[in-house]
């Protein structure tokens, strides 16, 4: 990693801003030094590279959220749209998933996408 933790925590917050997801409190609120950690190694050093748009990224992202059947999956469906993402595109990704992940993985995923658009607000 290069460049001062203050660097990397900016980086980290200036890809958290463009994601729409302002300062990630649900994380800071569950642990200080995880949202340190997470702001300044995740976003702040693998989000911030350049070589994939964020919208690459993002694509990436849910398709492995998926896969591992992570609740985290619903925060980025949430914030999608700040990088273009229709609901339809979304759907996509989750049918996308099926034959690579598992229908179950693919099941949780639609859920979890159809309580998001329909207002739910993401849990860690």
């Amino acid at each position: 990693m290069t460049g001062s933790n203050d660097d990397r925590q900016a980086a980290g917050l200036a890809v958290l801003d463009q994601l729409g997801w302002g300062r990630n409190e649900g994380v800071r609120a569950l642990d200080e030094d995880l949202w340190h950690i997470v702001t300044e190694t995740n976003f702040g050093t693998i989000w911030s590279r350049p070589g994939l748009p964020l919208r690459d990224r993002e694509l990436i992202c849910l398709s492995i959220l998926i896969a591992v059947g992570a609740h985290g999956v619903a925060l980025h469906f949430k914030h999608a749209h700040q990088l273009g993402f229709t609901p339809e595109e979304l759907k996509e990704i989750v049918l996308q998933t099926i034959p690579y992940a598992g229908l179950p993985k693919a099941l949780q995923a639609m859920a979890i996408l159809k309580r998001t658009l329909a207002g739910a607000e993401p849990e860690l």
